[in-house]
């Protein structure tokens, strides 16, 4: 069963130009699922995968022969699981620059660093697109359209409304968001399928693709990183925990990047003498993910963690926007900072409009046009000091872009 994806309709509007299209993410997300969708749509298609290992072989060998059996005979080329071939970018420029008149789209994992070194041969020659597992967006699509309709085009939903959405939610930030697990038929089924996509980010991407032969402190180190979310990595304190120095511990964080399981922000900076704080923050790609490591599926109202759910869900719904964090050595703390300029707050359920001592400190210092308190109850304007402070429901964080 196909879901629509979001993604979809940002690339319809580049179908018509030369660029070669990229879609890049982790395993599992619907990235073969929608190339097959564009497809279906596309004239004179060719759709090919590098799980063919002959196919690869032709591909990486003898490209002009690729070429002449692939490419010519076609108008749109799709190519997925293209991470495989080792000379993958250099030989599609090659492709890109010889034949003319043709469309062609490439699907892979940045897991390994194929893929990145196929974008930097095509620069100016692609445009990369990241496919998630579902955003909350998708999600309520699937489960209850009509309702997604309304909370869409809706600026002030009613307390009615907003319990509602909040009971998807629930649901939504306990199982994540990938596709399979959306589509499973019950509890049990949705927490074996994410054992399963574990497993497979554990024993083929990060232990046989990128070369991790220690599964366990690989294991240890994702642990730890889920149960310290919103919280700052101390990077000693973490090596020794996982029984690696700091220089391994950086490696193994940036491969769990790689594959899509985690993403580190940075602090917000300027040149005020106040600030400290350099090292990162790490949240999820996929709650439904870093619940299973914990073997954690308790409803929110029930769980010790919900607050750092809640803030990791937000950077989800962000993800592809640049987001910062703000901590002073006097300990002013902002959960993110949106395009150096948007403070954004995220609490639980609000009892009042009232916003706390560290995002006014904000506000007076750094006086920002707007600032947004994402909560589970509460809509709503204020003004403080002449800045806009904006109360929105956390289903609406992506209101805070627009």
């Amino acid at each position: 069963m196909y879901i629509n994806r979001f993604l979809e309709q940002k690339i319809e509007k580049y179908l018509d130009k030369p660029e070669i299209i990229a879609i890049f993410g982790p395993r599992q997300v619907g990235k073969t699922t929608l190339l097959k969708e564009f497809y279906k749509k596309s004239k004179n298609p060719i759709f090919l995968t590098f799980e063919d290992i002959e196919l690869k072989i032709l591909f990486q060998e003898d490209i002009k022969s690729f070429i002449k059996l692939y490419i010519e005979p076609y108008d749109t080329i799709f190519i997925d699981e293209f991470q495989y071939a080792k000379t993958g970018g250099k030989n599609l420029k090659f492709i890109y620059d010889t034949v003319d008149n043709k469309k062609i789209f490439i699907s892979g994992s940045s897991a390994v660093e194929l893929s990145i070194n196929a974008v930097k041969y095509l620069a100016g020659r692609i445009f990369v697109f990241n496919l998630y597992s579902f955003s909350f967006g998708e999600y309520l699509s699937y489960k209850d359209n009509n309702l997604y309709r309304l909370i869409s085009t809706e600026t002030n939903p009613s307390s009615i409304i907003i319990d509602k959405v909040n009971s998807y939610l629930d649901e939504y930030i306990t199982y994540g968001g990938y596709p399979r697990v959306v589509l499973a038929n019950d509890e049990d089924e949705k927490k074996e399928v994410l054992k399963n996509l574990l497993n497979i980010y554990l024993l083929r991407d990060i232990k046989y693709v990128a070369g991790i032969v220690d599964e366990a402190k690989m294991y240890k180190l994702l642990k730890a990183l889920s149960l310290q979310i919103e919280n700052v990595i101390v990077y000693n304190e973490l090596a020794n925990l996982v029984g690696v120095n700091t220089i391994k511990l950086k490696e193994y964080l940036d491969i769990l990047e790689k594959v899509f399981l985690v993403k580190k922000i940075v602090p917000f900076f300027t040149n005020k003498r106040v600030e400290l704080v350099k090292n990162p923050e790490v949240f999820f790609f996929d709650l439904g993910l870093r619940n299973v490591i914990i073997n954690n599926f308790l409803k929110l109202e029930d769980r010790g963690d919900s607050g750092a759910m809640l803030e990791n869900f937000v950077f989800r719904e962000l993800v592809d926007n640049d987001l910062k964090y703000y901590r002073t050595k006097n300990g002013a703390e902002v959960d993110f900072i949106l395009n150096d300029t948007t403070p954004i707050e995220v609490k639980s359920n609000l009892s009042d409009f009232k916003i706390s001592k560290s995002f006014h400190y904000f506000l007076e210092n750094y006086k920002p046009l707007k600032g947004y308190l994402l909560n589970l109850n509460r809509v709503g304007k204020k003004e403080i000091k002449g800045i806009k402070v904006e109360f929105l429901p956390l289903f609406m964080a992506k209101n805070v872009t627009n």
